[in-house]
């Protein structure tokens, strides 16, 4: 707990011992970052204010200073060495932009992957789709007003109002920024306190009743002392999909309301301190179940026939499921226009959060100092998609999540043969978290194989086994395991500098390293064994279950004995000299144990319990009674799966590097020029695979980038060019792995079992993403500001040998797994680009008419992590637009919205029997104003 502070005291010895040691600098370089350093600075625009032409109405705009804030200093776009995209807080309200999601839609380049909050992902240049569990660091990071989000899901179910703007920077980035993140991040400032008074709101209302208020505004408390901001934004509205079992819940709902409250204190010109306090309540939105089933293929991709004996269509037409007249497989189960959940529920998430933020300027340094806590709160109850109560929670997550982090840094004034920054880092992230999985009355029905269905389903004893064989069973299940208690500890130093060698040639240079500790506590366990805990297992994996040792399937002990499904004991397989097996019946079951079997004869069967001879009631059933509690205990021990006591994982502990190189040269104030090499790694994951530590490797990615920054055309276009190739080494991703767990288990019934295999997070050796980025913005027609951002990727993986096998390739026979060396990652389209046009007009007397357009294209990409041929979804363009009238000062204007103009219907993913279908066209209306 006081690593942060030492870290802090540590870094004012530094800062005290460089302005020492420091070479002078020019009086104008310490005032301009003296200004750039303390807080209340505001971004400029991407454009000056119009001006009128000669002899016309028409408004001509010449194109200003862009500014970004990706180096943690206020610097032109067109000095900064990176492939950098910026897009205006403004831009973002005239088309509603307020989720991550719709952010993204105009940064170039880049791609926000939806799943649920919890698991959905940012990817840069076609690479960060899968890195999204609870241990691991996210590929791309997320900066909001100077804090790092160590956690993909702090952002998915949160808006974000009040922006200034978003940035995005590409590649490894670490030098400057807090956290170090592999592929690239992306920067969202806020609006910051100012003591000129400003107050804005915004009302929208649309489609699908759907409400956002948004409210921002502050000022002077003490006049050049101490100024205030807040914001609140409430945003409520149905789906577009409903529910056919509960017509009031509707998918994707929004339900959504946060609120922040900055202060800051400015007591002289060499002091600022801001206070930034959020909170996201908990509240609940449908994000999972909102997927359209289809038949399931009846061949596998090499001919052969899919028996589909685990198919919906095969287990809905049994005897259990047709009683009910009203439902059936084809009109409710493959309905394209509803969705059929009894048990889901809204996922609940709320988030709280607190900033200080200091600032020091010391003659010509400035010390920044940057404390925050975040936390997060998720709970998933999710459904298998019918009416019947067959999961009342088919797998969720219970997620709570907490980071604290520190960051002091020392910047120098720019100017001079060489400005700096330099600082250290601290992050201590733990993530408690369950999956859960409970299953209902209907379970035993649904996940019976064909031959345990038929044995059960006879009579009465029979069915009530096949209720109570998974009714009320509750587990913290094995996905990746059932708990996880995740500490993962970050401790950074590092430095950029920049060498202007001339006016023309600067070097940058920087280095970090960073120490990460990580460790786990992890277990897979029943929570409650529920209606029937004489059914389970005695032991598995050496875990007491508290039930009886019984054959649950019929066996053979030699050519002509078998032993009968259900009889008491267990079969003991031993290796003799010769190679050959002998198989013993062994009945080793304690008094206790004996007792409770039974119990379970009285409770199914109505036998008489003799108490003198334990065993004896249980053994007086018949062979076919036997054989239904066999069945009954062998689907019990087939959905409770993998079971093992608490223990900590392997731990991670490993120091990792980082690095830019990167000279710039400035032809002219219009054309600049650069190439860098940026060297990032990713922290690897302490985690367990079916019980057994699987310990991933750090991930290390080296960038190369040719960048040309231009501004032409009598300053009215900007245009910015990056070729540019990355190289990942142990790319964290699922991979097909050995099943230690499970081939221990089969050999201990079968010494020759084969060797089983299972999908974990683990290293694929190597994976490229190489291509060619543009940014542009364009100002030479009257009224209008144009934006366009494109990229050409190329992201394959160069090896993976290893990768799961898809769904059509599940035919007896198949490998365990297949050779994707070659083919184009997940989620990563060849083509994609943005387009964004805005135009105002001056009209009437004192009013503004304008309109805006966003358009985002992506070609074709596989949405399946397998690369399944079903997965591929094709070229999709999404439009927003906007049109409106306001007056001139602003006091008011409406604005007519439309998301998704022409009504793409591209699904989001597909698989070989489902597909997430896109959001519908929606239209609203946006009253906005200032006072």
């Amino acid at each position: 707990m006081f690593k942060p502070l030492a870290l802090f005291i540590a870094s004012v010895a530094i800062s005290s011992a460089a302005v020492a040691q420091s070479a002078n600098t020019d009086d104008e370089g310490s005032a301009q970052n003296s200004t750039e350093q303390l807080a209340a600075v505001e971004y400029e625009a991407p454009y000056e204010a119009p001006l009128l032409a000669a002899n016309t109405n028409e408004k001509v705009m010449v194109l200003n200073v862009v500014t970004v804030r990706s180096r943690n200093r206020i610097e032109k776009l067109q000095d900064v060495p990176l492939s950098v995209s910026v897009v205006q807080g403004k831009e973002l309200e005239r088309l509603n932009a307020t989720d991550i999601a719709a952010l993204t839609q105009r940064l170039a380049n880049i791609s926000w992957n939806q799943g649920n909050q919890r698991t959905s992902s940012l990817s840069i240049r076609g690479i960060g789709k899968q890195g999204q569990t609870e241990a691991q660091d996210p590929a791309v990071g997320l900066i909001v007003d100077g804090v790092n989000y160590a956690y993909n899901a702090l952002s998915s179910s949160f808006d974000f109002t009040d922006v200034e703007t978003v940035e995005v920077a590409r590649g490894p980035q670490g030098t400057l920024l807090g956290k170090n993140s592999s592929i690239g991040a992306i920067n969202v400032t806020t609006k910051r306190p100012s003591f000129d008074s400003d107050f804005s709101y915004a009302l929208t209302l649309g489609e699908w009743d759907t409400v956002q208020g948004r409210f921002a505004g502050g000022g002077a408390v003490v006049d050049n002392l101490l100024a205030w901001r807040g914001s609140l934004s409430v945003s409520k509205g149905q789906g577009d999909l409903k529910n056919a079992y509960n017509t009031d819940e509707t998918y994707t709902n929004k339900e959504r309301v946060s609120g922040r409250v900055q202060f800051l204190l400015t007591p002289n010109e060499d002091f600022s301190a801001r206070l930034a306090v959020d909170i996201q309540p908990r509240s609940g939105e449908r994000t999972n179940g909102r997927t359209i089933r289809t038949p399931t293929p009846a061949t596998y991709s090499n001919g052969s026939i899919n028996p589909l004996s685990e198919d919906a269509k095969t287990r809905l037409t049994r005897r259990w499921f047709t009683q009910s007249p009203a439902y059936n497989y084809t009109d409710y189960y493959l309905a394209t226009d509803e969705v059929n959940n009894d048990s889901a529920r809204p996922l609940i998430t709320g988030s709280n959060g607190a900033t200080v933020d200091l600032n020091w300027k010391l003659d010509s340094h400035t010390i920044t100092s940057i404390t925050a806590y975040k936390d997060y709160h998720f709970n998933a109850v999710n459904d298998e998609g019918t009416p019947f109560d067959i999961q009342r929670n088919s797998g969720g997550f219970f997620n709570d999540y907490k980071q604290v982090s520190q960051e002091v840094r020392l910047s120098s004034a720019q100017g001079g043969f060489v400005d700096y920054q330099t600082g250290l880092y601290y992050l201590d992230v733990n993530n408690k978290s369950e999956y859960q999985r409970i299953w209902g009355n209907d379970a035993g029905a649904w996940f019976a194989s064909n031959a345990q269905y038929t044995t059960l389903d006879k009579d009465g004893a029979g069915r009530y086994l096949l209720i109570n064989s998974l009714s009320g069973l509750d587990m913290a299940w094995n996905s990746p395991a059932g708990y996880q208690d995740i500490n993962n500890e970050s401790i950074a130093a590092f430095g950029q500098a920049n060498w202007n060698f001339t006016d023309k040639f600067v070097l940058t240079t920087g280095l970090r390293f960073t120490r990460e500790e990580r460790d786990n506590r992890t277990s897979t366990h029943i929570v409650d064994s529920g209606f029937g805990a004489e059914l389970n297992p005695s032991t598995v994996n050496d875990v007491n279950l508290g039930g009886f040792h019984s054959v649950n399937a019929t066996t053979a002990l030699n050519a002509t004995t078998n032993v009968a499904a259900g009889t008491l004991g267990r079969v003991v397989t031993t290796v003799n000299p010769d190679g050959t097996t002998t198989k013993t019946l062994v009945n080793d079951n304690s008094v206790s144990q004996l007792k409770l079997a039974d119990f379970l004869a009285n409770k199914y069967f109505g036998t008489t319990i003799a108490d003198a001879t334990p065993g004896s009631a249980y053994n007086s059933l018949t062979a076919a009674q036997k054989a239904q509690v066999g069945a009954a205990k062998a689907l019990r021990q087939s959905q409770i799966g993998v079971v093992f006591n608490e223990f900590d994982v392997e731990p991670y502990e490993k120091t990792l590097p980082a690095f830019v190189i990167s000279p710039t040269y400035k032809f002219n104030e219009n054309l600049t020029t650069y190439f860098s090499w940026q060297h990032g790694e990713k922290a690897g994951i302490a985690q367990a695979t079916n019980g057994i530590s699987n310990l991933v490797k750090e991930e290390k990615n080296d960038a190369l980038e040719l960048g040309l920054k231009s501004l032409l055309l009598n300053n009215t276009l900007v245009l910015n060019l990056a070729l540019f190739e990355m190289n990942i080494k142990d790319y964290q991703q699922t991979s097909r792995i050995f099943d230690e767990y499970s081939t221990t288990l089969a050999r201990q019934a079968d010494p020759n079992a084969p060797d089983r295999y299972t999908n974990a997070t683990a290293n694929i050796p190597k994976v490229r993403s190489r291509g060619l980025e543009i940014d542009s913005i364009y100002s030479g027609i009257p009224n209008t500001t144009l934006r366009f951002a494109g990229a050409y990727t190329d992201s394959t993986y160069e090896e993976f040998t290893n990768s799961a096998q898809p769904s059509e390739n599940g035919y007896t026979g198949a490998p365990p797994y297949q050779d994707v060396s070659g083919e184009t990652l997940p989620g990563a389209s060849k083509v994609s680009f943005n387009l964004g046009v805005d135009y105002r007009l001056p009209v009437f007397d004192g009013k503004e008419f304008h309109t805006s357009l966003n358009a985002q294209y992506n070609s074709k990409f596989n949405s399946d992590n397998s690369l399944s041929s079903y997965g591929w979804i094709e070229g999709r363009t999404l439009v927003d637009f906007g049109i409106g009238l306001g007056n001139s000062k602003q006091t008011f204007d409406v604005n007519l919205v439309v998301k998704n103009l022409f009504d793409d219907d591209t699904p989001s993913t597909r698989t070989w029997n489902s597909y997430t279908p896109a959001t519908p066209r929606w239209i609203g209306v946006t009253f906005s104003g200032r006072f």
